[in-house]
Parts: structure tokens; C-alpha cells; sequence
């Protein structure tokens, strides 16, 4: 059985999620979406910090000119953390006021590819498909590229970069798309399907060997599918609601999963972070942006 290690903290996020390993500062991101933090565990030594953000966020990317950029609630921003200041980039959906930002990833051209999803009150069983796949280029355009998805989540790119793969998490479905050196998409082709008896396809990430490494949320688990979408192993988690993964580390060994506390009160380990001792792979080292 796979060790599992959590991360101490004397928090937890409500929503942990947007995973990202930095090479440049050794250490490990991630946000708490609806707490509205940033999280940095530095690698060295196991120090935690956060950064109070002034609305939900999804994600954080490095920017290759130094820097981030962020996925907030209301659309793309550059960050720098010292001194702390936030600037907007754009809105990719102006026209949907009642959308967020949730997931995203960078590509090996230095484009992001992010979802949207509904940010509403009621339950998510009433949300509307208004979320869709947004690609922000390094020269500020987005372009808007797939519609109709109600939980955008967990882009991952395979390691030559010529697949995208996409989630709606609501419907359980995880699809394929061949990625164009100039940044098309070809047609959108379903790759996985889950029912929900096993929780719904969460965050995703792909190793060396084009293994999707795919959290379940509700399912209590991390799996990894071969490219022909065969599963290939399944690593259980302490509490049901898992939401991203990402590997870590100088040689990209190490395994780290958010969780979600929301709605789990009595739940210790809900929000938790984990890391997964000896995967088994070995990651990919994350893209940056190049805007």
C-alpha cells in the first residue's frame, strides 16, 4: 500500500486546488479557492506561508519574465508576491458575470488553457452549462475554444504536447483534444467516462510516460489510465474529497494532492494537504507563461 503523508498545517482549506510545483523558489503552490488564499510550502524545509487574495482563486502559473499569473474569479492577472500586487490581464467572459475561473494549465508555446464553471449559490445539481475552455496567448488575447461545460477542470497536456485533456467534472466525462502548434483544437473526442459511484474526475496531470493521473472527487482516490485510457493503478486517499495532483521536486518523484474540507465539518482530514510517498513516475516539468 502507497504511504501517504499529510502535510501539517493548523488549517484547512475549504476548497484546496491549482496545484503548482515552482523549480525557480522550490516549492510547492496551491490555492484555497473559496478561501481565498494562496498556499507556498517550500520544499527545503517544509515552510508554509500564505497571501489573502481578494476574491476566490483557482490556479497559479509561473510567468517566464518572472512572476505569476493567476486565475481569480473574475479572470486572468498577473502577481508578484514581493512586494504583493495584482494586475489584470483580461476577463475572458464578461458576458457571464455569474462564471469563474477554476482550472488551468500552460502549454509548452507559453499559452494557458483554463476553464470556467458557474460561481452560483444554489447546489451544483441546478448550475447551467455556461462554463467553457479558454486560451490566454502571451499577447494577451483569449480566444474562447469549447462551450456547454458546467465544471471545467484539470487540463493536462501529454509529454510531446500534442493532446489536451479536458474535464467536465458534472458529467463525469474527461475528453481528448489534439493540440495544434498554433493553438488550435482539433474536435473534442471523450476519452473517459464515471458514473459518479466512484466520484467525479477532478484535477488532472500527466507523467513522462503519458500516464493521466486523474483526482476523484468524492472517490477518495488518485488513479492513473494509460494513454488508451486502460487504468493502470489506484491510490487511496484518507478522505473522499480529492481535487488536484501534481508531482514535485528537483526530480519530479514527488506527489502532492489538495483536498476539499467543504460541507466535511467533522472530517479531520478534509482540506488536508497529502503527499504521496514513491508514486512510481516520474512528472513532467510545468510550462510557463510567456506574457
Amino acid at each position: 500500500m502507497t504511504a501517504v503523508r499529510v502535510i501539517s498545517r493548523d488549517t484547512r482549506d475549504i476548497l484546496g486546488e491549482g496545484l503548482l510545483w515552482s523549480a525557480r523558489e522550490n516549492a510547492l503552490f496551491w490555492t484555497d479557492i473559496l478561501g481565498r488564499k494562496l498556499w507556498r510550502m517550500s520544499l527545503a524545509d517544509d515552510a508554509i506561508c500564505h497571501w489573502d487574495m481578494p476574491e476566490a482563486i483557482g490556479w497559479i502559473i509561473e510567468r517566464a519574465a518572472g512572476g505569476f499569473v493567476v486565475g481569480l474569479a473574475s479572470g486572468f492577472y498577473r502577481l508578484d508576491l514581493d512586494p504583493f500586487h495584482l494586475e489584470l490581464i483580461a476577463n475572458p467572459q464578461p458576458e457571464r458575470p455569474g462564471n469563474r475561473l477554476n482550472d488551468a494549465k500552460a502549454d509548452a508555446h507559453g499559452r494557458i488553457w483554463a476553464g470556467s464553471m458557474p460561481f452560483l449559490e444554489q447546489p451544483a445539481t441546478n448550475w447551467p452549462p455556461t462554463g467553457a475552455l479558454y486560451r490566454l496567448d502571451p499577447d494577451g488575447t483569449i480566444s474562447r475554444h469549447d462551450d456547454g461545460i458546467t465544471i471545467a477542470n484539470g487540463p493536462a497536456l501529454s509529454p510531446d504536447g500534442t493532446v489536451l485533456y479536458h474535464t467536465d467534472s458534472r458529467v463525469g466525462q474527461v475528453w481528448k483534444y489534439a493540440l495544434n502548434a498554433e493553438g488550435s483544437l482539433g474536435p473534442r473526442e471523450p476519452h473517459l467516462h464515471f458514473d459518479g459511484t466512484t466520484g467525479s474526475p477532478d484535477g488532472m496531470t500527466c507523467d513522462r510516460d503519458g500516464g493521466l493521473w486523474i483526482a476523484f472527487y468524492g472517490g477518495g482516490r488518485i488513479a492513473r489510465f494509460h494513454p488508451d485510457g486502460m487504468l493502470d493503478r489506484e491510490i487511496a486517499l484518507p478522505t473522499p474529497q480529492i481535487t488536484n495532483v501534481c508531482f514535485a521536486g528537483a526530480d519530479l518523484t514527488r506527489m502532492f494532492a489538495t483536498s476539499a474540507g467543504d460541507g466535511r465539518p467533522d472530517d479531520p482530514l478534509a482540506g488536508a494537504l497529502f503527499e504521496i510517498e514513491a508514486p512510481g513516475a516520474i512528472g513532467l516539468e510545468p510550462h510557463q507563461y510567456r506574457g
